[in-house]
């Protein structure tokens, strides 16, 4: 269900950003303790929006868990920094000495057997200009794929590892085998390409450059073909929404529905934010659940005539 304002009841403005992904909420404050209304018609907004920008939120810590725990348990990030005194609370800082790492289309976690739901970002300082955040419309990439293309992923599973962060460990002076100890906690997943959401019914693309290493039962050349091509989906305009912060700017995403990117042309200027993340559930492929109806693609051009198999520059 799309939400109308005949549909909306607690006052809470929706402001899309894109035809088909980003939306900013206003007429809200999230340092209060919201009512159950107000609750549902945000996770409405998420799921019809696939990420909510929040704009003027002073707010504290216990503010920023209070409001992400209301869609449901958090996490604690193994190899994160965590905020002193919370351990929920991812805390994130680039500057001269730490540039930023995370350029690179991703969803978060997909290295557990339960990733998550999704994250509450919150930015404390950033620099005068750059450091954006870009956001994927899964859904709309998935669409975009071509029918012989569908054909080979829909049911099929890949592999996710944590390997970026072994590097880090490694760089901490772990031995393999302290690694391997690791590892144990948190064993490889294999989840599937393409991700049946559970609250909407549908599919998106569910594999990522940062931690998808090869599509089970294919052969490596194939297996790497064909995860190039999906990782390329992201890198659509059409399917993304940018956010350029501003002090006191909240983001919260659906790591069931998106792919994000943070844009690291800001160095040496410092950037520091903090991360709530929503534990999920274990992805599942079920294409009996699609929804019988889906919106109206508006993307044209080279999008459409790849999504037809054909391709045309002039």
């Amino acid at each position: 269900m799309t939400m109308t304002d005949e549909t909306r009841t607690t006052g809470i403005t929706i402001q899309p950003q894109s035809p088909t992904i980003g939306a900013e909420i206003g007429g809200i404050d999230l340092s209060q303790n919201l009512s159950d209304a107000t609750i549902s018609e945000i996770r409405q907004a998420l799921l019809d929006w696939k990420v909510l920008f929040f704009r003027d939120q002073d707010i504290t810590t216990e503010q920023h868990l209070a409001f992400s725990s209301r869609f449901g348990a958090l996490e604690v990030h193994p190899f994160g920094s965590s905020k002193p005194g919370h351990d929920e609370v991812l805390a994130i800082t680039h500057d001269e000495n730490s540039p930023g790492l995370e350029n690179g289309w991703h969803s978060d976690v997909t290295w557990r057997q339960e990733p998550s739901l999704g994250s509450v970002l919150r930015l404390l300082e950033g620099p005068e200009i750059g450091g954006d955040t870009l956001f994927a419309d899964m859904y709309a990439a998935y669409d975009g794929l071509p029918d012989s293309v569908k054909e080979r992923v829909d049911g099929a599973t890949a592999r996710h590892d944590f390997t970026r962060f072994k590097i880090g460990l490694r760089k901490q002076g772990k031995t393999e085998a302290e690694i391997a100890e690791v590892e144990k906690l948190y064993p490889n997943p294999h989840h599937p390409v393409i991700r049946t959401h559970p609250e909407t019914g549908r599919k998106g693309i569910y594999v990522n450059s940062a931690f998808t290493k090869e599509i089970d039962g294919m052969d490596a050349d194939e297996s790497d073909s064909l995860l190039q091509l999906l990782f390329a989906q992201a890198g659509y305009p059409e399917y993304q929404v940018r956010l350029k912060w501003q002090p006191n700017t909240i983001a919260f995403w659906d790591n069931r529905s998106v792919q994000h990117y943070a844009a690291s042309d800001y160095y040496p200027q410092v950037r520091r934010v903090e991360r709530v993340t929503i534990i999920g559930d274990a992805p599942y492929y079920d294409a009996a659940q699609a929804p019988a109806e889906l919106p109206p693609r508006p993307f044209m051009g080279q999008i459409e005539l790849r999504r037809k198999g054909n391709e045309h520059v002039r």
